[in-house]
């Protein structure tokens, strides 16, 4: 009897013992790091929200399209500044410029700033001190030398900023004449204005577009054949204006064919001053005939048929490598850009949808694909990869992240409010410290620097071609639209809100 008791005991040692280690197999099993996801970043210049095909655009882009179907669109994506220095230091910090001190273009003519502060690390850091493999190709324009101050161990290649910190700026002195000569009957090479459409000789192969093409291919297979999570960033300076590309693309479609928005060649009525400024040589278009404003229309189309080979180019590598399955894509434009809206071109001191909206493809996949029409901003974007890549905070976040409504939709954000903030503070060296807050059916325009300000009514005039900051008509709206800026400059620390108070008073 005793030894059975014995044997008893001994088998419900053995079992605790047993089921203990099991316990803690599993625990250790649970508490096991999951592997970090790696992360893409294809960003494009000046790339406006609208010409895709997924968007029922003027251009044919199967492989974009393609992302699309596999991805969150967010298809009221907003940047912060049309502006490509300051929306890209947004993008890496998740904060405003008058946080960063990053509020302009950087090493260009008349700007002040020379670089984003090394201080403000930024997603690139952070990725880096987590453990991750940050590589950078192509355009960065936020310093000489920033990525690899920030930790990028694969910098492979540039846009166009100099390789030596503070360099002299870039100050366009042979633009002058030509443009000049534009107005003279001159004309460039094939009879074209290339401060506007060109057509490069060569072919894609021959483009810088491709040589970072190359580079990204490569960043793609060392991050492929390292056993670390790896966050990689393939910029290109491509579609930004003047717009240059090779054959096919330059002919790929017929200015005649080009259907033109309603707003093309629009007459500025009661719009601020600075709107006729001439920031750039190539912004004064009095010489631009509507066949020139066709062509530069039909080339960007062209550009954009080259970024869609690009991005297809770039995502069969990552698959090639076997690293696509897995991987999570941003593909977004930094700013949108003006190819005849309102007369204007290029980019500039106003908040016109053409230059404030922006493409924006997040692809989880772990996640359903869904279209989101809420209105989000870049800032949000990198709080989201903070999020997925688990990165510690560097300090403030002034976005949210999207991981909510990519997973339910825009039922994720019922109830609140629907707004989009966007700033433009400087341009190149001159101030105007410009505030504009969206919704979807509305637009108010705070030009502090200016007696005049903005209101449009967007259901009515997508456009933006009539200022309705006077019609008594829309004095509840605009009240309201001002309110909710003053709200979102509070909740940003905003200093121009000081000034906006005061101001505010005459629409309140």
């Amino acid at each position: 009897m005793q030894r059975n008791v014995t044997k008893t005991l001994s088998l419900l040692v053995l079992a605790t013992a047993l089921a203990t280690n099991s316990a803690w197999a599993t625990t250790s099993s649970e508490q096991k790091p999951a592997k970090k996801p790696n992360v893409l970043i294809l960003m494009f210049d000046d790339m406006r929200f609208d010409t895709f095909s997924y968007r029922n655009g003027p251009v044919n882009t199967p492989n974009i399209d393609q992302l699309a179907n596999e991805s969150t669109r967010f298809d009221n994506a907003m940047t912060t500044t049309g502006l490509c220095s300051p929306s890209r230091a947004a993008f890496y910090t998740g904060r405003w410029g008058h946080k960063t001190g990053l509020d302009d273009n950087v090493e260009l003519y008349s700007t002040r700033l020379a670089e984003l502060d090394p201080s403000e690390g930024g997603l690139l850091r952070r990725a880096s001190d987590a453990g991750y493999l940050v590589g950078h190709v192509g355009k960065w324009h936020l310093g000489a030398r920033g990525t690899e101050m920030r930790g990028a161990e694969i910098d492979l290649a540039h846009g166009h900023e100099p390789r030596e910190r503070f360099s002299r700026v870039y100050t366009p002195y042979g633009k002058v004449p030509q443009i000049q000569g534009y107005y003279e009957g001159k004309l460039d090479k094939n009879g074209e204005k290339h401060e506007y459409y060109m057509t490069l000789d060569g072919t894609y192969e021959d483009t810088t577009a491709y040589k970072k093409v190359l580079a990204g291919k490569q960043m793609l297979k060392q991050m492929a054949d390292d056993e670390r999570p790896f966050f990689g960033v393939i910029s290109f300076n491509q579609p930004h204006p003047a717009y240059r590309v090779p054959e096919p693309y330059a002919s790929m479609f017929d200015p005649n064919d080009i259907e033109l928005p309603d707003n093309h060649l629009a007459k500025r009525v009661y719009k601020p001053l600075a709107q006729d400024g001439i920031w750039w040589p190539w912004h004064d278009v009095g010489h631009m005939s509507d066949t020139d404003w066709r062509k530069a229309r039909a080339y960007y189309y062209g550009a954009i048929a080259m970024v869609d080979r690009i991005v297809g180019e770039l995502l069969q590598t990552a698959k090639d490598e076997g690293v696509y399955e897995d991987l999570h894509i941003v593909l977004w434009g930094d700013q949108g850009s003006m190819i005849g809206e309102h007369t204007l071109y290029d980019k500039g001191p106003y908040a016109y949808d053409e230059l404030m909206r922006m493409p924006l493809l997040i692809k989880n996949p772990s996640l359903q694909p869904r279209i989101v029409n809420r209105q989000v901003s870049v800032v949000d974007v990198t709080a989201t990869l903070a999020d997925v890549m688990q990165l510690a905070s560097d300090g403030d976040e002034d976005g949210h992240t999207l991981i909510p409504l990519m997973k339910q939709g825009d039922k994720a954000e019922e109830g609140q409010p629907d707004i989009a903030l966007y700033a433009y503070e400087w341009y190149n060296g001159s101030w105007f410290g410009i505030r504009a807050i969206r919704t979807p059916e509305y637009k108010f325009v705070w030009n502090p620097g200016d007696n005049r300000d903005e209101f449009y009514d967007l259901s009515k005039d997508p456009g933006e071609i009539t200022n309705q900051i006077k019609n008594n008509k829309y004095r509840k709206q605009i009240a309201m639209l001002v309110r909710q800026l003053m709200t979102e400059l509070k909740r940003v620390d905003d200093p121009s809100l000081e000034k906006l108070t005061h101001h505010a008073k005459a629409y309140l």
